[in-house]
């Protein structure tokens, strides 16, 4: 089993900044593929960030150059580095974890990963 919690969302004006963190635990290889999603209300799911065991990275166009996923290993924590937020950029954002993947973009398009936290609301206001 794995457990998800993410941290370190709110508010922020439009061109903000936030950093969100999720602390993962569990067997680690359970969660060898992880990412970010965000679901705002009546929308579907929407995968931000994936990344994989072997540390590459991907993004939809829609974030890409304004997030960053990183993963500290040695801490078991999952971060989402999101710049130049924008209206659109408000959600709640989801940490997740698989046990395999193709590549880091392979939830991308649907981010049905089999673990999720609970969920950070980050809203950006103009």
């Amino acid at each position: 089993q794995v457990l998800l919690e993410e941290s370190g969302g709110g508010s922020v004006e439009v061109g903000g900044s936030l950093k969100l963190s999720c602390v993962a635990s569990g067997d680690t290889e359970t969660r060898s593929c992880m990412g970010w999603f965000r679901q705002a209300p009546g929308q579907e799911p929407e995968g931000v960030a994936g990344i994989n065991s072997d540390g590459q990275t991907d993004y939809p166009d829609s974030v890409k150059g304004r997030f960053t996923i990183s993963n500290d290993s040695s801490a078991d924590t999952l971060y989402l580095q999101m710049n130049s937020l924008k209206p659109d950029d408000t959600a709640m954002y989801y940490c997740a974890a698989a046990r395999l993947c193709t590549g880091p973009s392979q939830y991308l398009l649907t981010p049905d990963y089999p673990y999720r936290g609970q969920g950070t609301q980050v809203t950006v206001s103009s």
